[in-house]
């Protein structure tokens, strides 16, 4: 019979073998979707895809409306939604020790956090579209806008709790007020960590195709109205790829590649600024 001893470091292998085996296979697909985005991707991406406004069928185009309406919804989007995150997000840290709002706020931003973006779209659509009688790039914005707020509530919340009670606690000595302590102490040393969340905000809103559908649809023109349907990444990604027409799909490749290594370099500058956060602290 095993010993005990025997026995643990069996289990222990086998924990582990398990867990390396899953993790390369969610990585050997990971690394054949990016192997296959940069195969088809990186030919499609030429200068007229920055240059030039998406084409009709059977004629040479780019996406530059595609990217300008994306920057501009992306933006306005996260302006929207950050401040309203931040102070809901120190509002839970600071005040939400009691009561009763911090603890149904907090359950909220928990089903904000997981709850589908076409759902978002709709309600969206529901509130605003239908109401105004048309498409715009403002029903967009704020459709993204409410997907940033319980991604930045939840970061800045997080953030704010690793700060010590001390510094608080010295500041209060001092006879500071306790708008000052928050303003001047704890939004300060958490600032880093507030960052990093709303740069993962803004991943992820990069790439949401499903409520710009109901808000902003597209526009094969160069708009910088706001007002009015506005082409957008996404979108155009998924029409051109369920287009019959090939050089479409080339431009679909290249919008795709596009999105993902902007996500990608997000994610990696949140990281950094994470790290640097958590290391301070």
């Amino acid at each position: 019979m095993l010993t005990l001893y025997a026995r643990r470091r069996l289990t222990n292998v086998i924990g582990l073998s398990i867990s390396v085996l899953a993790m390369l296979f969610g990585l050997f697909w990971l690394g054949w979707i990016l192997v296959t985005l940069l195969d088809h991707g990186l030919p499609a991406l030429t200068m007229a895809v920055f240059t030039q406004m998406t084409p009709p069928p059977g004629s040479g185009g780019g996406l530059l409306n595609a990217i300008a309406g994306s920057l501009a919804m992306t933006l306005v989007g996260t302006l929207i939604g950050t401040p309203i995150g931040i102070l809901a997000g120190t509002y839970l840290a600071e005040f939400g020790q009691r009561g009763w709002l911090a603890p149904i706020t907090r359950f909220i931003n928990d089903v904000l956090l997981s709850a589908p973006s076409i759902v978002i779209g709709l309600f969206i659509y529901e509130i605003y579209v239908i109401k105004v009688k048309h498409f715009s790039g403002w029903a967009g914005a704020l459709a993204l806008s409410i997907l940033v707020i319980p991604v930045v509530i939840r970061t800045t919340e997080n953030m704010l709790r690793l700060v010590p009670n001390t510094l608080r606690e010295a500041a209060a000595a001092l006879g500071a007020p306790q708008w000052k302590i928050i303003s001047f102490v704890t939004l300060r040393a958490s600032r880093a960590g507030i960052l990093t969340g709303v740069l993962l905000a803004v991943a992820r809103i990069s790439g949401e195709t499903a409520p710009l559908l109901f808000t902003a649809l597209n526009n094969q023109f160069w708009s910088g109205n706001m007002n009015q349907p506005m082409a957008n990444l996404p979108v155009v990604i998924f029409q051109f790829a369920m287009s019959p027409y090939e050089d479409w799909h080339h431009l679909a490749w290249a919008g795709a590649l596009l999105i993902t290594f902007s996500v990608l370099a997000l994610n990696i500058v949140a990281r950094v600024l994470f790290r640097q956060s958590s290391t301070t602290h």
